[in-house]
């Protein structure tokens, strides 16, 4: 008979203190805010990337970038003699559909918003829920070269996007095909017998406390209104919007406000834009990592050959959601390493990199599992599916350093609410503790 998985008050603590802050996370913007306001209160001090920067040994640091990603470090008091630079990533980014510009349609009594896909979401997962809107809006300022900016988020129901009855669509139950211009369009209201053109533009300008004219344009994405919750008789699930990869982000954080390494540099660096390819000036292909170092070592009057060498003997955790084999699907995974939810941190390899990886650095997560007590897994692709892939292989093609994919393994990736075993937000939040101390 199979033991009963019981989780502790410890991992449930942690499993909420995920799905509170994923309420708040719901773009890339407010998920940078969210870390932002953490470090704050744990004593880091803000630097920016147009202003010198003056760093002591001991400090703590964040420095955000075009307020949708964050780098953030800490600086020991001495150097270490090995392994110098530790450092973990994740993405702020997650599948969504995002407002078009001039976005307002009208059509048989009802307002519709014109959008478009971002990242590679399961469509059919969107249909029939309460959805909000989050994001950043650009005003006119005095400056052409720089427009005030503004976070707004509705934090309330305002689009849905109806499903077709099945007495119109007799053959939805054998599978649908959605067409994202045409089938996927949300509702914004009812039209009434008023005739508003610029009714979303409207609505923004309220919503952030403007006048609809200084609009000049804005980055807003569609998220499900619905919280997340704790699933199952005991309670070991958590279903919720947005896990890949609030999960990542929340370890990353919580692991270098934890970590307790006094020696050698820790940094944290959370990207925007891995679900499109990560090909951005905020995205981990850009150069923003290698610049970030490169500063921390100007300023601390460290030469270009130090970080180098630094780089090659430093250690680099790529932190991304994994995939549980699903139990109406086992086929699917590889014949033998199949991990499970709430089975711990689950360490990935490709054969294509399409994970960054190898032998050294699987044992160096294993190591730190061990040390850190939380249980790990394995993960490769069934031969036959192609998988996907994070941005740990193009950050570390920039920075050519030891580096090693892990995640928590869920169910559902990529659909509007996904799910995970409660137990391993705390095992991924423990290994990244471990890895900065």
């Amino acid at each position: 008979m199979t033991e009963e998985l019981v989780i502790t008050k410890e991992q449930r603590e942690a499993a909420q203190a995920l799905i509170d802050q994923i309420e708040q996370s719901t773009s890339p913007f407010q998920t940078v805010e969210y870390a932002k306001r953490e470090l704050e209160a744990a004593g880091f001090t803000a630097l920016s990337l147009r202003e010198k920067w003056e760093i002591k040994p001991g400090g703590r640091y964040y420095v955000p970038a075009y307020d949708r990603t964050l780098l953030a470090f800490t600086v020991g008091r001495k150097k270490a003699a090995r392994h110098g630079i530790r450092m973990a990533m994740a993405h702020t980014d997650s599948p969504c559909f995002k407002v078009k510009p001039a976005p307002e349609m009208t059509a048989h009594g009802c307002r519709k918003l014109n959008v478009e896909p971002y990242g590679g979401m399961i469509r059919s997962t969107w249909m029939d829920r309460p959805l909000s809107l989050a994001g950043k809006i650009a005003l006119r300022g005095e400056d052409p070269f720089a427009p005030r900016t503004v976070l707004a988020d509705f934090r309330r129901p305002v689009l849905t996007i109806p499903n077709l009855a099945i007495h119109m669509n007799r053959k939805v139950n054998e599978g649908v095909s959605l067409d994202l211009q045409k089938d996927m369009l949300p509702l914004a209201d009812l039209a009434g017998g008023e005739v508003r053109e610029e009714f979303f533009l409207q609505a923004l300008a309220a919503e952030a406390g403007c006048q609809a004219k200084d609009i000049l344009d804005y980055e807003m994405f569609l998220y499900p209104y619905e919280k997340g919750s704790f699933v199952g008789f005991g309670e070991t699930m958590v279903s919720c919007p947005r896990l890949d990869n609030i999960t990542s982000v929340r370890a990353c954080v919580q692991g270098l406000l934890k970590g307790r390494r006094d020696e050698g540099l820790n940094v944290i660096a959370l990207f925007d834009n891995e679900e499109v390819g990560s090909e951005s000036k905020q995205g981990a292909a850009s150069m923003l990592l290698p610049f970030l170092l490169e500063r921390i070592y100007g300023a601390l009057g460290g030469s270009r050959t130090d970080l180098l060498s630094d780089l090659f003997d430093g250690f680099f955790l790529s932190l991304d959601v994994a995939h549980a084999v699903h139990p109406n699907a086992p086929e699917k995974a590889d014949p033998i390493n199949q991990p499970v939810m709430g089975g711990g941190v689950t360490i990935k390899s490709s054969a294509s990199q399409s994970y960054a990886g190898d032998c050294e650095t699987v044992a160096v997560v294993e190591e730190l599992c061990r040390r850190a007590g939380v249980p790990f897994q394995r993960f490769v692709n069934h031969s036959s599916q192609r998988g996907g892939g994070t941005q740990a292989s193009v950050a570390s093609a920039a920075l050519p350093m030891q580096t090693m994919d892990v995640g928590i393994a869920i169910l559902a990736m990529h659909s509007a609410r996904e799910l995970m075993g409660a137990a391993d937000m705390l095992a991924m939040e423990k290994l990244v503790e471990e890895l900065f101390s």
